[in-house]
């Protein structure tokens, strides 16, 4: 049959025409086979399908949740925040349960901080109350202005110390503690309205502070003192501590 076929073109051509569109439909069954049998990309999967999930997140315990001890620091719950959302970006049921977790410690810290804030100022409150009368007499002179006046002061004080020291070697400090009583007068009648209290009041913190300086330096050893640095400077910076305590905190 084969000799017969080679012999005669003719009798082959009917079964050639018959076999190419087989072949033809071959290649595409197996290019339809093909394509329908590769493996899916991440574009072709849905939202989500390959982003880890948080474990932890039916858990009640914040603390727990975050995989952190209720003794943790700040810096430590941060930290944990951080790696979580990090880890599990992507899953919007993980961020928001590891972001609800660290909202209640936080609310948590705050709430200890207020409640241990409070418990103080009663202790200190019941304290006052519970001292003797000249105590309490001595209490009522003193107040707590705000930080920033008495960081300004402070400022202040220590500028003129700064200026006393720079200019040790001219010259003494008399002109920086004339300086530095006026400003103690003027802050002290700001507040007392009263130019005679506010000048004995001032007066009677450098004199104080004086005396204080006068005692306490020749006791310093003279390794910790500047070679520069007078018996009357010194002294001075002590008065301009006085000076500092008397025109921020007393009335």
């Amino acid at each position: 049959m084969v000799d017969v076929l080679l012999t005669n073109p003719n009798l082959a051509t009917p079964f050639l025409g018959h076999k190419l569109p087989f072949r033809g439909d071959t290649k595409k069954l197996t290019t339809y086979c093909n394509v329908s049998s590769r493996p899916k990309c991440a574009v072709d999967t849905p939202y989500g399908g390959n982003v880890p999930k948080f474990p932890k997140t039916s858990v009640w315990d914040p603390y727990k949740r975050l995989g952190i001890g209720r003794d943790a620091s700040e810096e430590e719950i941060w930290s944990s925040r951080n790696f979580l959302l990090q880890q599990y970006a992507g899953h919007e049921r993980s961020e928001e349960s590891i972001e609800a977790a660290f909202e209640k410690i936080l609310m948590a810290s705050f709430q200890h901080r207020k409640k241990t804030k409070i418990n103080l100022k009663s202790r200190l409150k019941k304290k006052v109350e519970e001292s003797p009368p000249w105590v309490q007499n001595l209490l009522n002179f003193v107040e707590l202005p705000p930080t920033e006046v008495i960081f300004r002061r402070l400022f202040l004080f220590a500028f003129m110390g700064g200026w006393s020291i720079m200019n040790s070697t001219e010259s003494g400090p008399a002109f920086q503690v004339a300086i530095s009583l006026a400003a103690c007068i003027y802050f002290l009648n700001e507040k007392t309205k009263s130019l005679g209290r506010a000048f004995i009041i001032g007066l009677g913190a450098l004199a104080t502070g004086w005396i204080c300086g006068s005692l306490l330096v020749p006791n310093i050893p003279s390794m910790l003192l500047h070679p520069t640095w007078t018996l009357e400077l010194v002294t001075s910076l002590v008065a301009y501590v006085f000076m500092f305590l008397a025109c921020t905190f007393l009335k």
